[in-house]
């Protein structure tokens, strides 16, 4: 019987490590709390993601925040230290993502966040470094908005956004945009993801008649306002962010949301757009994806979030399979790097193009306006 040298053991061994290493997925998600119309699309997302990458298997490690920030820390700590995990996908909020941050730069682990906020990644230091971003940043969308409101006539503008990160990024970019647009902001209002009434606000807001409202929420608690004015009997122009583009939004809005403009990444209206479109072919896939599995008009904005997170995982884990194995440090830091020179890459929303500045990497593409008729999402060239 032959026995075999200890380093050509140790040299089989490695090589059976590096053949098997599998790559862990944390993932954070609002699947339930005030965010869980836009967590459970994206948690039923994951479900469809590729099981395999570069022929390394991906486990997926799911988890529930709650909406809740707290919560969504320790699920980041949990993932980290517990599952080891290679990457971080989430949270669903812009709060969430925020406070995940520290964590993440501190573990040198890369995280796609699926929240919106331009701050979530900008501006860039040593801890935003590790930190990515699928859906289209505010001011992208608030520049969307402000184009419409000017072509249509509006001269003076009433805003109500949650009181929390993204209604105040909402409120700093939006400003921005109506000062090019040469809007007025008449009047600026805050309340609470969990709030049930806002009837204060909606008065301030009538009183100021302004001839278009902005609601910068997200979910089924942006409809809130939009109810309560037009109990009011407020009859201008309304207008909502990205942050409501699903069927739950619909749902809960009834007729009070009928007649709405928001800016959308195309995959809201995929097959409404004309087969020019750069994005249509990338948009297309998703929803067929999710259809199939989970039923006709069921496609939301937020579940394409996570799936273009996955499309650039699946870009970037090859690249960085060639520098070093899952579970290390320094696959770790090899799939960083590799995010940030993602070329290219059509996904749901738009195609990204990441640089060490940018790690959204979309533009104009990743956009367009949508207006709520007979209760569905209508394009509007």
């Amino acid at each position: 019987m032959k026995f075999f040298k200890p380093l050509a053991i140790a040299a089989l061994c490695a090589t059976a490590a590096l053949a098997w290493a599998d790559v862990n997925v944390g993932v954070t998600l609002s699947a339930t709390g005030p965010a869980a119309s836009l967590g459970i699309p994206e948690k039923n997302t994951i479900a469809l993601m590729p099981k395999t990458i570069g022929g390394q298997k991906i486990n997926y490690i799911v988890l529930d925040d709650a909406s809740d920030t707290t919560a969504a820390v320790a699920n980041t700590r949990k993932l980290i230290a517990e599952n080891k995990v290679d990457i971080v996908l989430g949270s669903t909020t812009t709060p969430n993502s925020l406070a995940m941050i520290d964590v993440v730069s501190e573990a040198k682990t890369p995280m796609i966040s699926i929240a919106a906020s331009a701050r979530i990644v900008e501006p860039m230091d040593a801890k935003k470094q590790w930190v990515f971003k699928t859906p289209q940043n505010d001011i992208m969308m608030s520049l969307a908005i402000a184009e419409h409101m000017a072509t249509s006539g509006v001269k003076t503008v009433a805003f109500i956004g949650f009181s929390d990160a993204y209604g105040e990024g909402w409120s700093q970019e939006f400003a921005k945009a109506a000062e090019l647009k040469k809007l007025k902001i008449v009047a600026n209002e805050r309340y609470a993801r969990t709030d049930t009434s806002v009837t204060g606000q909606a008065l301030k807001i009538m009183a100021a008649k302004a001839d278009a409202v902005l609601v910068a929420g997200s979910g089924t608690p942006a409809a809130l306002p939009q109810k309560t004015l037009k109990e009011r009997g407020y009859t201008g122009k309304m207008y909502q962010t990205h942050g409501v583009a699903n069927a739950d939004f619909l749902r809960v809005g009834g007729k009070d949301v009928e007649g709405t403009f928001l800016p959308a990444g195309p995959v809201l209206v995929a097959e409404q757009l004309p087969a020019s479109h750069p994005v249509k072919k990338s948009a297309m896939a998703y929803v067929t994806a999710y259809e199939g599995a989970n039923g006709k008009n069921t496609v939301s904005t937020f579940g394409a979030h996570a799936w273009d997170a996955g499309l650039l995982m699946t870009s970037a884990v090859p690249v960085a399979l060639k520098k070093a194995q899952p579970g290390t440090p320094e696959f770790r830091a090899a799939l960083r790097d590799a995010l940030e020179q993602v070329k290219d890459v059509a996904g749901a929303h738009g195609v990204f193009n990441m640089t060490a500045n940018d790690h959204l990497g979309l533009d104009q593409r990743a956009r367009v306006m949508v207006k709520i008729e007979n209760g569905a999402w209508k394009y509007q060239p």
